[in-house]
Order: structure tokens, then C-alpha cells, then sequence
């Protein structure tokens, strides 16, 4: 990560299949891990996860060059391709595991994220209030390997087209300046 400048940033948006199918399409965006983070139990599986009672979140760890593009800009994609007003729940997922938070890495992310949800209240960017937690990031589990790339490997599944599918429109509709060429 040193040669690039490359920073890291943690987000939790429900499943983590549809977070990294978003986060893996903008540019700048050089990596997208699958996984686990905001728990009490080290080293979790998915179905210790799926329980509930781990207290993780369903997340993504992000490798991106700030230079091409800033973390302020991954938090309106963010926004944009979740809801943020549901505590515990994204469309039929539902459990603390599909929760919305922004794990902050230091204290620009930590002071960006509070801005950024403070203008969207304001603004009345969402019917609700919003609800996603802004913690320290600590610990981040990756998932097993079949959870990772998920919806490029798996299109055809139903959850893909049904669930994924709209997000992925709706981030080409609202952020097609963002786009790497290739999607």
C-alpha cells in the first residue's frame, strides 16, 4: 500500500456482497475485501456471523488512492447505494449483522463522516433520521474466499439480480463520472 498512498476505509451496508459489488466499480478503488468487523469474538465465521450474536457487522475493507478519488466521495457513493434510516436491516436482511456504519481509520474520517451525515439531515436527503454509526475501526475479518467477488461470479443467482442489480444501476445512473471504464 505504501508505493500508491493508498488508504484504507471500512463501510457496513447490509450484506457485503452488495457493498463490494458498488465499491469494486469506481475508480480509484484498487481493492475490495469482504468481511467481518465491529464484533466481540475474534476471528468469526459466516455462520457465526448470520447468527447474530457476534455483535460483527457485515462489512467491506476498501483500498483507494485519494488522489483519484476522496473518502468524501465513497461516503456519497455509500449513502446513495443503501439506506442509512434502517436500524439493523437493508431490504429482507435483517439482523445487527446487516447494520450501517463507517469504521473511521483516523480523524479526518471520523470528522468527514459526522459531516457529511449531519448535511444529509439537513438537507432532508431521507424521509428518517439517519441511523448509521461512526466507530473506530478495529479488528477486520475477512470472509471465506466464497464470499469474495461474489456478485461478478454469481450474477445469475436471484439475490444478484434482484437485490444487487438495482444498486449497481442506480451507482451508474448517479456516479457514471466515477466509474472505472470497464463496468
Amino acid at each position: 500500500m505504501e508505493d500508491k498512498k493508498l488508504k484504507k476505509a471500512t463501510l457496513a451496508g447490509g450484506c457485503f456482497w452488495c457493498t463490494e459489488a458498488v465499491f469494486q466499480r469506481l475508480e480509484g478503488v484498487e481493492k475490495v475485501v469482504s468481511g467481518f468487523t465491529g464484533g466481540s469474538i475474534k476471528n468469526p465465521a459466516y455462520r457465526e456471523i448470520i447468527t447474530g450474536r457476534t455483535g460483527h457487522a457485515e462489512a467491506i475493507e476498501i483500498e483507494f488512492d485519494p488522489s483519484i478519488i476522496k473518502f468524501e466521495e465513497l461516503l456519497l457513493v455509500f449513502f446513495a447505494t443503501h439506506d442509512p434510516t434502517t436500524l439493523n436491516r437493508q431490504q429482507n436482511d435483517v439482523g445487527t449483522q446487516y447494520r450501517s456504519g463507517i469504521f473511521y481509520h483516523d480523524e479526518h474520517q471520523r470528522k468527514t463522516a459526522e459531516e457529511i451525515i449531519q448535511l444529509l439531515e439537513k438537507e432532508k436527503s431521507f424521509d428518517d433520521p439517519i441511523v448509521t454509526e461512526v466507530t473506530e475501526a478495529g479488528p477486520f475479518y475477512v470472509a471465506e474466499q466464497e464470499h469474495q467477488d461474489f456478485y461478478n461470479q454469481h450474477r445469475q443467482q436471484p439475490y444478484c439480480q434482484f437485490i444487487i442489480d438495482p444498486k449497481i444501476t442506480k451507482l451508474k445512473k448517479l456516479f457514471s463520472d466515477k466509474l472505472k471504464h470497464k463496468n
